[in-house]
């Protein structure tokens, strides 16, 4: 142990050093000198603005530059980190009307430029720097046209000098969403400044980071189902920007928008709502949906099971269950511990749910919303399937993996059924855990059965199941203690459970992003036998 904890020291000092040396260069003159070797070439290709919709929220009401008068805000240093970060992306440009002044724009870029031309890391950072370039070259209606020689002089030198820094930096970063936009941020450059250098080091950015981040089905390979969305945006984004400047559209970026549109549909696109599973959040995708449909995107999906989600559903019923292991760690800081949890959605309203994903890794609430209690799932020991431990970036990794076994997904005409094993909790406990959730369709009725197996190393303990409840939801126990009522906006349904007492409990919901909520979950508490034991529920429709 000690020998370890040497280790561990002298490893963080090196690499501490190594990163003040690095700060040290990037400060530079010699490195400034290095990354303002540019071209003389001038803004030519001007992305349509419509292009950009699918990254920007929809605003009903666009807002006056001069309600925006910002040059005093550049030296604020008062400002919160986020709050910072997003007027430095300058991605508050796309709420603007394009009524609006060109000159009172411009006069707030210059002065961004006279006060941030050179590395900086607070503003200069991969995702700041990245939607920064994608901003001013997409607004360039308002940013660039009609300014004086001068000011164009400017902005396309820091354009390019800004582009020179990612190509430097990009292959640094941990963060692989942080990649995607900035390879966005240089194939724009590269379109828009007929850039070769630019436009292939992106393209081939673009490749590589296809190659590393999905699995053969084409999904991420972090299970996240927030992740399909996000790099299905950015891909559709760039296809259409290569499409609209007359380049060629490279054969692997269609196949891999061929592959993320089934996810798409497979995870969303039917039932209009977000399962939360593995670092995803409640997302809203209407005006994704609007935005495919006016270019001419349309996807399908008719299997069963995606990256080890099994999904069945109809026009009245979803269900979701994660059947997945967990990803590799290098691909698991927004992973959950919630395998063999299951979500229900009756004609759109959740009637089963996972609690969601605190995103902030920064904030006690991540680890939390990490855990197997948070899931609609089975907990030994107030222990979770996976342990987390921190990465050098300060998110949580998962330590050791499990496996799933007896995998089995069933649709039938009147029957549904899920099941699968997992060993997650067999090295600690001598216990598997099978999952069978079964769906009388004509009765309306879910059987659900959590059997747990024996094995040698056996140590008993107390466990839960969880059912996990969105905060609309109303709860009520019975006289008599046997059942649970739960009330949607659209029906009434029975959770019951022989043998094994149930009760409801608060605890809290992080289905919208970065915040929580009080919720209700029903949960059925007991003690691991000497012997195999079926622990067997269900839900009934009661109107």
């Amino acid at each position: 142990m000690v020998l370890k904890n040497s280790f561990n020291f002298i490893n963080e000092f090196f690499f501490y050093f190594v990163n003040q040396i690095r700060k040290f260069y990037l400060n530079s003159s010699f490195y400034n000198k290095k990354i303002s070797k540019i071209d003389d070439r001038s803004l030519d290709y001007k992305p349509s603005p419509d292009l950009l919709d699918c990254l920007i929220k929809y605003e009903k009401k666009k807002n006056k530059i001069e309600d925006y008068y910002l040059n005093s805000v550049w030296t604020d240093n008062n400002l919160k980190e986020n709050d910072y970060k997003k007027l430095h992306s300058f991605f508050w440009l796309f709420t603007i009307d394009l009524k609006s002044s060109k000159k009172i724009t411009q006069s707030i870029i210059q002065n961004w430029i006279e006060n941030n031309q050179n590395y900086n890391n607070k503003n200069w950072e991969i995702d700041t720097l990245s939607k920064r370039i994608i901003s001013w070259i997409s607004n360039s209606k308002l940013s660039y046209d009609d300014s004086n020689t001068e000011y164009k002089n400017k902005f396309n030198f820091l354009i390019k000098k800004q582009v020179n820094h990612l190509i430097n930096e990009i292959n640094r970063s941990e963060i692989v969403n942080d990649k995607m936009i900035g390879c966005t941020a240089i194939i724009l450059s590269g379109l828009s400044y007929k850039d070769e250098k630019f436009l292939n080091y992106g393209l081939n950015l673009l490749k590589k980071i296809i190659n590393f981040s999905f699995d053969s089905q084409g999904f991420p390979k972090s299970r996240n189902l927030r992740q399909v969305i996000f790099y299905l945006k950015y891909f559709i984004l760039l296809r259409e920007l290569l499409k609209e400047s007359q380049n060629e559209i490279p054969e692997y970026l269609d196949k891999i928008i061929f592959f993320l549109g089934q996810s798409y549909s497979f995870s969303w696109q039917t039932n209009r709502q977000s399962f939360l599973f593995n670092g995803n959040n409640e997302v809203d995708c209407s005006d994704f949906e609007k935005y495919l449909q006016l270019h001419n995107y349309k996807f399908k999906n008719q299997n069963y099971e995606i990256a080890g989600y099994g999904i069945l559903k109809n026009k009245n019923f979803a269900i979701c269950m994660d059947l997945g292991i967990a990803p590799e760690k290098k691909f698991s800081n927004n992973y959950q511990s919630g395998v063999l949890s299951f979500e229900i959605i009756f004609l759109g309203k959740k009637l089963i749910c996972n609690s969601g994903y605190f995103q902030n890794f920064k904030h006690q609430l991540n680890n939390v919303s990490r855990s197997t209690a948070t899931h609609t799932s089975l907990v030994i020991d107030n222990n979770s399937i996976c342990h987390f431990k921190k990465s050098t970036n300060g998110s949580f990794i998962i330590e050791k993996n499990f496996k799933i076994t007896n995998k089995k997904i069933v649709k039938e005409k009147n029957f549904w059924s899920l099941k699968a094993s997992h060993d997650g909790y067999l090295k600690k406990y001598g216990i598997i855990h099978e999952r069978t959730l079964d769906f009388f369709i004509d009765k309306n009725k879910f059987i659900g059965t959590d059997k747990l197996i024996k094995k040698k190393n056996f140590k008993s303990t107390n466990f839960e199941i969880r059912f996990h409840l969105v905060p609309e939801v109303k709860v009520a126990k019975t006289q008599e203690g046997k059942a649970i009522l739960i009330e949607l906006e659209n029906s009434a349904w029975k959770f019951s459970c022989k043998n094994h007492l149930i009760d409801i409990e608060s605890g809290l919901y992080f289905g919208k992003k970065n915040s929580y909520t009080e919720n209700q979950n029903i949960f059925i508490s007991g003690v691991t036998q000497n012997e195999d034991q079926n622990i067997v529920w269900e839900i009934n429709k009661i109107s």
